[in-house]
């Protein structure tokens, strides 16, 4: 039997540390490089990073690479949302119907370092300070750069390129074929803040909730980390008032911060040294109409599709990704590695692309209608028409975050169901007057929900 080609991975984060571990146990050759330093001898480096929201997607993926007990032993779950109103109440909206539909907040570091742990126990091999500056596709060669400077050449074999927005790999292919690349700025930047533990390790706020003080036009987020800090994160604007560029002084942060998020003031150890010292992050779309180069590189996760946090997916999808591919390699081998990118490309592409637009629009959810009245009743509808019909209807969030539903048909079902909600609540401050008979009608319309919309992890439980 001839050699089957090495797989070479280009990026060493979450979604190309899974893919080793997935290709690696099956036996394949799995070389991954990776231009930063080892983060499990230097060191993680924090400052910039949003926590991460562990959903039904990604737990799917942990299972198929045997760490899902590992990394759960790492998070904390989250219900919903708790929402700060400015001068008004704190009240938590669930995600789900109970404690099995909850999501976990996870550390990136800490998981990028488990990650990479069974990556090479796995078999994988793993190159840190070696920066991919470039492919010699005629001669089937990375050019790489090493820590000192000092340029090589390596064999490439199967090249996936898992190495992030500003991917390397994407550049490499652009240069030899048209990706159809296009980039959308949010207009909008992040920076995270840290709320520290109490003095004797207690959390400050609610554990078992995502934290959000909405307000229209920006926010602020804090999420829970196992040793009982929150790593909180401001979504602003870029330019105009107010906005990170209108924030240039130790004043002015005070002063926005006090009138704005007044709960939030006295929870933040260093408010105006960490709004200063951290980076302000970008926030955007990437669109790909070409994921693939023939059958000699393929990009998976924010390589091909990059998208804005607020659905919490980033990590799902990239994981979801990682599964998909390494079940593909799988079931068909490597001997025709076009057609296996093809495959996986055509599968992916269109549930990636729904997953972005769907980004989009929560992040205006979140910002702008959390607290608004109409959105709290339609929330009641959704749920109480699940209580009755959970074959034919799921809220948006559920099949987002709760089920292997492709992204794609959750946004189409989407569609459908908010239509229904808007008719039903039309002109109603409760639910008094609602005609449930009809409705019961309407929903037996919708097609039957199939059985990945009622994937549950099992064992994933509160306290589990």
């Amino acid at each position: 039997m001839r050699d089957t080609p090495v797989l070479t991975l280009i990026g060493a984060g979450l979604v190309g540390s899974l893919l080793a571990i997935l290709l690696a146990r099956q036996g394949h050759r799995v070389e991954l490089f990776e231009r930063r330093g080892d983060p499990r001898r230097l060191g993680y480096e924090g400052g910039r990073s949003i926590n991460l929201a562990l959903a039904a997607r990604g737990l799917r993926a942990l299972d198929a690479a045997g760490l899902r007990d590992e990394v759960m032993a790492e998070t904390v779950m989250m219900r919903g949302r708790m929402v700060h109103e400015l001068g008004g109440p704190t009240a938590l909206q669930r995600y789900g119907r109970d404690d099995s539909e909850v999501i976990w907040s996870v550390h990136r570091g800490r998981l990028n370092l488990t990650l990479l742990d069974a990556a090479e126990a796995a078999g994988a091999r793993l190159h840190f300070d070696t920066r991919l500056a470039g492919i010699d596709w005629d001669g089937n060669e990375l050019l790489l750069v090493d820590a000192d400077g000092s340029e090589r050449r390596h064999a490439a074999g199967l090249i996936v390129g898992c190495d992030g927005a500003g991917s390397a790999v994407r550049a490499a292919m652009a240069a030899r074929t048209h990706l159809g690349e296009r980039f959308e700025p949010l207009g909008h930047g992040y920076k995270e803040v840290a709320i520290a533990p109490t003095a004797d390790g207690g959390f400050k706020l609610e554990p078992n909730a995502l934290h959000i003080w909405p307000r229209d036009a920006y926010m602020l987020i804090a999420l829970p980390n196992i040793d009982g800090s929150f790593t909180g994160t401001l979504f602003l604007a870029s330019e105009g008032e107010p906005s990170f560029a209108s924030l240039d002084s130790a004043a002015a942060v005070a002063s926005f911060f006090a009138t704005e998020f007044p709960d939030a003031v006295g929870l933040i150890d260093d408010l105006t040294g960490d709004f200063f010292r951290h980076p302000t992050g970008l926030l955007g779309t990437l669109w790909l109409d070409r994921w693939h180069l023939e059958g000699r590189a393929l990009l998976i996760g924010d390589a091909a599709h990059a998208i804005v946090p607020f659905h919490g997916q980033g990590m799902n999808c990239g994981f979801e990704d990682a599964l998909t591919l390494a079940e593909l390699v799988a079931a068909r081998g490597l001997d025709d590695p076009a057609a296996l990118f093809a495959s996986f490309a055509a599968d992916r592409k269109p549930n990636a692309d729904a997953i972005a637009r769907m980004s989009l629009h929560n992040y205006l959810e979140m910002r702008d209608h959390v607290d608004d009245p109409d959105y709290k009743l339609k929330r009641l509808v959704a749920d109480e028409l699940q209580r009755r019909h959970p074959g034919h209807f799921m809220p948006h969030y559920s099949m987002v975050s709760f089920s292997a539903l492709p992204y794609l048909e959750a946004e189409e079902r989407t569609h459908a169901q908010e239509a229904l909600l808007d008719a039903l609540v039309a002109g109603r401050t409760d639910v008094a007057g609602i005609d449930w008979q009809q409705a019961d009608m309407l929903v037996q319309r919708f097609p039957a929900l199939p059985a990945s919309a009622h994937w549950r992890a099992a064992g994933v439980q509160a306290g589990i």
